[in-house]
């Protein structure tokens, strides 16, 4: 019987085996649950030890609680709560408009808002030397004086108070800053225009403090005959104020203002925050140390040692510019060093944990660190490398085989030649000492997924400690890598504005133009999307002579009086233009003075069919005084040649398929009437008299020689258009013409869809 019930019981393990993990996890989590639930249900009764300081005074982090250890009101916990939908019946319904970015649905504010206090005295010195130095790191910073000079520095957004009164102005600028930015920022950061702060540090210092607390964080200073525990924030070393803390503080800036006396505005403000509120400024808080370091003078920068010096987040007094450049430079070289040695270290301990992978150290990636190349999947994918030496280009922007080397690509091309030597000799020195002789061969591609890659052969003369030189060919290889992405901060703009179509006609235009009624009726007046058309009939002087017997565009007059009369609110205005040459910017100059400086223009072709997709991006990617935009359409190819004879694709996976991105095209533009007539000033300036030069240019000329302007040239899949054959009007510039007959030529189909008709030809021809 024993034997029997040992093989049962084996027979029963054998049988819960594989069972086993999953009954002890269970039991496992249970116990883990229990015990959780024991601790968290007993020492309700401790609480954490509040910050040192007199009653009625509490630290810049302190979290005020009731006795019974809940957050006081204003000091809610930030947690997410649904908010119950309710419609009241007795109401009409009324479509609730969405913001575009859930940030703004949300609530969620930027982060570090900095203001610099200078004078009319220091504008043009040392705070022109701050927005040098610190400005392009902070996303949003502001000057505020009391009276401002004749000219403002270029690049820097100025307040004046009208009141060079210390006091006058700090109590109207923490009045500007809650009245513009209280809602929109978490922090606010105020310095002086004498004080180097090290921007990089302020923005991480921000990203450890709760934003859930009372902050006022800086150089904690004693009043002078004042209580021993109260401090200010010292002014002169910038300091760090919560949203919450600015919220609580406005109501009482009046008060303070009328009642508190005193000859430094840091000091008034200590005081106002400490008497209206009880909290004092701290230098440490949350882990986090405001280190600051006090410049004396003939101070040399780049000898200083100390460890305080080298820490310091904040420096003060500052004398002149040149000192703040040294600063600034000086600091900027010990955040180099750093991050260096923290790339060495990194790639060391990548080093030592490649061999504990699957894939060994054979896996480890050159250079450490950096993502592999890519690797393609067909040979569609491969990425070609394209060839160089120290005087051409062998894969030209324009398509030609061969072009000279200059600009950015020159500069590029120095650049990585004196790195590849420098590399080499700080390696093999002082055995070996390299120097250049020639560049023999040079090639580089761009990988999406790590950077810029390149391989030179370089022609060397190496010379030895004893001078004995020689000469000898090395092939390297180096990497631009792809550095941190970062947000270029932008204008704001919205899609509420009013897009103003301009759609100039000729007589080979008029069998597209129901199509681009059709189109425009159903998708921005059927929508009632805010768009109006303008319509620019150009005429032939033959044709103008007749246009009262016998009137060319009479027939588009008549559907847009069938649409005028089907939307009665709708106006489509028409301009008639006599000429042989039609240029596009003598046109636009037309239309232009007829409308105001604030409209927003698209300049359409006849075959465009216009969407609301497509209408909206036109209005973002179009920023007043800062961007016009320059779409790239979606060309249709010939369906006699892409299909010959078989029915067309009309599904969605077909879409964008049979067609290519016109480039050549230059025909649709958004843009503001406003930088269209600052570009056309200096244009006029430029040409004098001599109209006959702007038959040679197109509006993207314009922009791009005359503005300053941003000039967003991309692909737009909203536009699509079918296939049509242009005409090219000889009497343009040869450019322009040259450029109307690639577009057609390159329209006709692919080359895959090319070589089939002629090989079809060709089988024809031959039977």
């Amino acid at each position: 019987a024993v034997p029997g019930a040992a093989m049962r019981l084996a027979a029963l393990l054998a049988a819960l085996r594989p069972v086993l993990p999953l009954l002890l996890g269970l039991s496992l989590g249970c116990s883990l649950s229990l015990l959780r639930a024991s601790w968290s249900q007993g020492g309700g009764e401790e609480q954490c030890p509040g910050a040192a300081g007199p009653p009625g005074v509490r630290g810049g982090g302190a979290r005020p609680e009731a006795a019974d250890g809940r957050p006081v009101p204003g000091h809610e916990d930030f947690r997410p709560r649904i908010v119950p939908y309710y419609r009241d019946p007795n109401k009409p319904y009324k479509k609730v408009l969405r913001t575009r970015y859930i940030q703004t649905e949300l609530g969620f504010h930027e982060r570090l808002f900095v203001a610099v206090l200078t004078s009319k005295a220091t504008l043009n010195t040392l705070a022109v030397a701050v927005n040098k130095t610190v400005a392009h790191h902070f996303s949003r910073l502001l000057y505020f004086t009391g009276l401002r000079s004749a000219k403002v520095p270029h690049g820097m957004v100025l307040v004046a108070h009208g009141d060079e009164r210390p006091i006058w102005l700090m109590y109207e600028t923490m009045h500007y800053i809650h009245q513009h930015f209280g809602s929109d920022y978490d922090w606010f950061y105020i310095m002086q225009d004498d004080t180097y702060a090290q921007a990089e540090q302020v923005k991480a210092l921000v990203t450890h403090l709760s934003i859930n607390q009372d902050v006022y964080l800086g150089r904690a200073e004693e009043f002078i005959g004042g209580d021993e525990q109260a401090r200010y924030c010292h002014g002169g070393f910038g300091y760090l104020i919560s949203r919450s803390l600015l919220l609580k503080l406005h109501p009482h800036l009046d008060s303070c203002r009328n009642e508190i006396l005193s000859v430094r505005p840091d000091e008034w403000l200590g005081r106002c925050i400490i008497d209206f509120l009880g909290i004092t400024c701290v230098s440490q808080l949350q882990g986090q140390h405001y280190h600051t370091y006090e410049l004396a003078k003939n101070t040399e920068p780049e000898k200083e040692e100390e460890e305080e010096f080298q820490a310091a987040l904040a420096v003060h007094p500052v004398s002149d510019m040149t000192m703040m450049y040294r600063l600034h430079k000086h600091f900027s070289r010990i955040q180099l060093d750093r991050a260096y040695q923290e790339i060495q270290d990194l790639q060391m301990q990548i080093r030592n944990l490649t061999s504990l992978t699957p894939a060994g150290e054979g896996g480890l990636t050159w250079p450490v660190g950096i993502n592999a190349p890519f690797l393609p999947k067909s040979r569609f994918e491969v990425i070609s490398w394209d060839y160089f030496t120290e005087q051409h280009l062998f894969s030209c922007p324009d398509g030609s085989p061969k072009c000279e080397l200059s600009g950015a690509s020159k500069a590029d091309v120095s650049e990585i030649i004196e790195s590849a030597l420098e590399q080499l000799n700080s390696r093999y020195q002082p055995l070996l000492r390299f120097s250049k002789r020639q560049l023999l061969n040079g090639y580089r591609r761009f990988d999406p997924t790590r950077g810029m890659e390149y391989t030179l052969d370089l022609l060397l003369e190496a010379v030895t400690q004893k001078g004995h030189s020689h000469v000898l060919a090395k092939r390297v290889s180096l990497v631009r890598p792809l550095s941190k992405v970062e947000i270029i901060p932008m204008p704001y703009v919205t899609e509420a504005t009013r897009v103003q179509l301009v759609l100039p006609l000729t007589v080979q235009d008029l069998d597209f133009v129901a199509n681009f009624l059709d189109m425009f009726a159903m998708n921005t007046l059927d929508t009632h999307d805010n768009a109006l058309l303008t319509l620019l009939f150009i005429y032939h002087p033959y044709d103008a002579q007749r246009v009262s017997q016998v009137d060319v565009f009479a027939g588009v007059k008549a559907m847009v009086g069938e649409l005028e009369k089907r939307y009665a609110e709708v106006k489509i205005p028409w301009i008639s233009v006599k000429t042989e040459v039609p240029s596009q910017v003598k046109l636009m100059d037309i239309v232009s003075k007829k409308h105001p400086v604030d409209t927003l223009f698209f300049l359409a072709s006849v075959w465009t069919e216009i969407n609301m997709e497509f209408l909206n991006r036109c209005r973002m990617n179009t920023i007043s005084n800062w961007q016009v935009f320059f779409p790239v359409h979606f060309q249709e190819f010939n369906p006699a040649l892409v299909y010959r004879g078989e029915q067309t694709a009309s599904s969605s996976t077909d879409f964008l398929r049979d067609g290519h991105f016109d480039r050549h095209s230059f025909a649709e533009a958004c843009f503001y009437n406003s930088d269209y007539m600052t570009a056309r000033t200096k244009l006029a300036a430029d040409i004098l008299d001599r109209d006959e030069v702007l038959e040679s240019m197109e509006v993207f000329d314009v922009f791009l020689h005359y503005s300053g302007l941003h000039l967003f040239r991309a692909v737009e899949p909203g536009l699509v258009q079918k296939y049509a054959l242009r005409s090219c009007n000889p009497r343009l510039s040869e450019e322009l013409y040259h450029r109307c007959v690639l577009s057609n030529l390159e329209g006709l189909a692919s080359r895959s869809h090319l070589a089939m008709a002629l090989f079809e030809q060709e089988q024809a021809n031959s039977t």
